[in-house]
């Protein structure tokens, strides 16, 4: 098909392997934060997957490119500790506002000006602490299985020392081996291989969340994944359609929203695994890897109720512990970021132990005053030419 060869077959599959074990778990304690039904979760995980399986497929085959989509992981981040106490209406609202601003972004042009608005500083530091408290997840976890968890991070440094690509699948096998040995799993739960149903809901649009969840959302998309996404592209001597690409995850966003489909954008780590030689020798052809990608995505996607099941019957400690080891590198680079430039480092600092803080104001969360507190610092300090 399309002159496949199995090295397109296998990026794109190690690809969908990589994105799933990465952030599925983190979307799984979204939904969790928010209360959704059984069948608002299948839904979601239904849609993520033909979001982005089907926006790939349109980008890859339009413009001859491994452009690769993915959902939001520091958007799934933010849900799952800003969602709490929303209902699944105003949620949905927030999702559909964040799609609309990411397509106004793909349709003006914006993008290269919303990226300077913030300094690199201040945006890596929310994001380090947003994925902050998944990290510490890993040791919290420690009580209530340690043998478990102490075996995954064994297994997660082995990975980064010798197999480091393939590190998250290899601590997420061994943890569900672990767990099938030891009788871990909540056999009381059924897990239903067959084909996930959409789930519409009416969004509601409440101006305390859509500003508390909808912006900010829509920030960590723009600069935690676009940006790395055109970046992870260009590296790899490609010159993407910006514009084009954001407007087609946007509008993919808008139309997915009702359903659960939060947020899609460039993809960043897994885009370098089709976008570079192992995918393919010939930089010409590499975008058969993400054609690949894509109908994977979609296959998974379709069996989104299976992937809520496996999370169900598996115990917490594998859950936290796998999303948290996921995002270390993440929270390491978003932190060695926002502390690198002297003059920012007192911004940065604010912006982060805000975000840690988790406070709440006026119904607003605590990534969007963080993003003010500092900026104000920025302002204060930084001394303007």
């Amino acid at each position: 098909m399309f002159g496949l060869k199995l090295s397109h077959i296998v990026a794109g599959a190690v690809a969908v392997l990589l994105g799933y074990t990465s952030s599925a778990a983190i979307i799984f304690q979204a939904i969790d934060t928010l209360g959704a039904t059984q069948a608002e979760a299948n839904s979601w995980m239904l849609v993520l997957g033909l979001g982005m399986g089907l926006s790939t497929l349109i980008l890859a085959l339009r413009y001859r490119m491994p452009i690769l989509t993915a959902w939001s992981t520091p958007g799934a981040a933010l849900l799952a500790v800003s969602l709490a106490g929303v209902s699944v209406p105003e949620a949905i609202g927030a999702f559909v506002f964040c799609a609309v601003l990411l397509t106004l972004t793909g349709v003006t042009g914006w993008f290269e000006k919303i990226s300077h608005l913030i300094p690199e500083a201040i945006g890596n530091a929310m994001l380090a602490g947003i994925l902050f408290r998944f990290g510490l997840g890993v040791f919290a976890s420690m009580e209530e299985n340690l043998p478990l968890v102490i075996s995954m991070c064994a297994t997660y440094l082995a990975g980064r020392r010798f197999f480091a690509r393939f590190a998250i699948p290899a601590v997420l096998l061994v943890g569900v081996v672990f767990c099938a040995l030891t009788g871990a799993f909540d056999t009381s739960q059924h897990v239903a291989f067959e084909i996930a149903k959409p789930v519409f809901v009416m969004p509601e649009f409440s101006l305390a969340v859509l500003i508390g969840v909808g912006v900010p959302l829509y920030i960590v998309t723009m600069s935690s994944q676009n940006v790395p996404g055109v970046v992870t592209l260009k590296a790899a001597g490609y010159a993407p359609p910006v514009s084009n690409a954001i407007t087609v995850t946007g509008l993919t966003s808008l139309i997915l929203a009702p359903f659960g489909g939060y947020a899609f954008n460039l993809a960043a780590i897994t885009a370098a695994i089709v976008a570079g030689p192992e995918a393919d020798e010939n930089p010409v052809t590499r975008y058969k890897a993400a054609v690949a990608t894509g109908v994977i995505y979609c296959i998974v996607g379709l069996l989104g109720a299976a992937v809520i099941g496996l999370f169900l019957i598996a115990p917490k400690a594998l859950v936290v512990t796998v999303a948290g080891l996921a995002l270390l590198n993440t929270i390491s680079a978003s932190l060695t970021a926002a502390l690198r430039e002297p003059d920012q480092r007192e911004a940065g600092l604010v912006t982060f132990m805000t975000t840690v803080s988790g406070i709440t104001f006026l119904g607003i969360g605590a990534p969007l005053w963080a993003l003010i507190f500092g900026g104000l610092t920025s302002l204060v300090l930084t001394r303007k030419t």
